[in-house]
């Protein structure tokens, strides 16, 4: 939920029954493509929730209709539910809160974990990995590496070495 939508109207996707915040919310929730688990999770929200009742509707789109649907969104500043992870770029250039859910079936949030594949790792210098496995960027970092590779357009190594410059300043 964009953090312009008060949250003493709406804190839980139950909030989004209420009478007067439903005529004040876009019914389309635009989510990514069929398999991926956010949007199996939200199809089964909007029906579980009954949401679907008074006419929210999940659609399966790109990742990029998605994000541009957020944006756009929020340039309306209309009331509007994105089906988000973390990390993702858009929580970088924009404060977007979760609803609650008490139901569980989001199952909880996902945190960025580095991984590196063995055969790569055995070639890679003993020093390295242990400053490897001592690196802990968390969701917020991923986040914004991920907006300077998709909306900045970086490469991936200059963003890294973007964000490590800034990091060595602070």
């Amino acid at each position: 939920m964009p953090d312009y939508v008060p949250v003493d109207a709406v804190q839980s996707v139950a909030d989004l029954l209420r009478p007067e915040v439903a005529t004040r919310m876009t019914r389309l929730i635009q989510g990514i493509n069929p398999g991926a688990g956010i949007s199996r999770f939200s199809r089964a929200i909007v029906q579980q929730y009954g949401l679907d009742r008074l006419g929210y509707h999940f659609e399966n789109g790109t990742q990029a209709d998605c994000f541009v649907r957020y944006e756009q969104a929020h340039a309306r500043r209309e009331w509007y539910v994105v089906p988000l992870w973390h990390p993702q770029f858009l929580h970088h250039s924009h404060r977007i809160r979760p609803l609650d859910e008490p139901l569980g079936l989001l199952g909880g949030q996902d945190d960025a974990t580095l991984i590196v594949s063995e055969p790569f790792a055995r070639d890679m210098p003993a020093a390295l990995l242990e400053e490897l496995n001592r690196l802990s960027p968390g969701n917020e970092v991923i986040s914004e590496l991920d907006h300077s590779i998709c909306r900045d357009g970086m490469s991936a190594l200059q963003a890294a070495d973007a964000w490590l410059a800034r990091s060595v300043a602070l």
